[in-house]
């Protein structure tokens, strides 16, 4: 009598295994903020970058580019390696030109789509990446950058992978809030159902 509570049990198991089992695709996403008189950029993620090509080492300076789209943070004077490949996405994130910044840290990372290039560190092997940068006596005004989510795509099946620049915070990321009531809603369909296996047992 007690075997549908445990069926029905099993089953929101496994729907939250889905909901919280990690996506096919790596994904980075660069977070622009305005944080008191400054903007702080975020980074972190990881990039699945086999159906692009290594190029080259390169050391970069630390910057954001609005109106030909690009942007590199991380530690200052660090190398990196350039892959190249077929990207998609916007070709603008605002009227702003080119403004460095020397407070940055974390892995090197950039995103160049008017080349087809991003750069992580040297010998990169797909793990997990973070990075900060700050744009002292900043708003997104006078960087040039226009608030919004903006998507770059490449590669093909398994291997498909995003980079996002987040103007904002404006990337459809669940809140805190969404997985609760998910969470809410599971236990409540385990709690109906062995509630009915009681009430089952009571009948007979």
């Amino acid at each position: 009598m007690t075997k549908p509570a445990t069926y029905l049990t099993s089953a929101a198991i496994v729907a939250l295994a889905a909901v919280f089992a990690p996506s096919a695709q790596a994904a980075f996403v660069a977070t622009f903020q305005e944080i008191g008189s400054d903007v702080v950029e975020t980074g972190s993620g990881a990039l699945d970058l086999t159906d692009l090509h290594l190029s080259g080492g390169i050391f970069t300076k630390l910057f954001v580019t609005p109106n030909e789209p690009s942007y590199a943070s991380g530690t200052p004077g660090e190398q990196g390696d350039t892959y190249e490949g077929a990207l998609s996405g916007p070709a603008v994130w605002g009227p702003g030109s080119t403004t460095i910044t020397k407070m940055s840290s974390g892995d090197l990372v950039a995103l160049v789509p008017s080349s087809a290039e991003i750069i992580v560190p040297g010998d990169y092997a797909g793990g997990p990446l973070s990075q900060t940068a700050t744009y002292l006596m900043a708003s997104f005004a006078s960087l040039g950058l226009t608030p919004g989510a903006y998507v770059y795509s490449w590669g093909t099946g398994a291997h498909a992978d995003t980079f996002t620049i987040d103007v904002g915070g404006a990337s459809p990321v669940p809140e805190p809030s969404t997985w609760a009531m998910m969470l809410v809603g599971f236990a409540g369909l385990g709690y109906a159902a062995a509630r009915r296996t009681g009430l089952g047992r009571a009948v007979l």
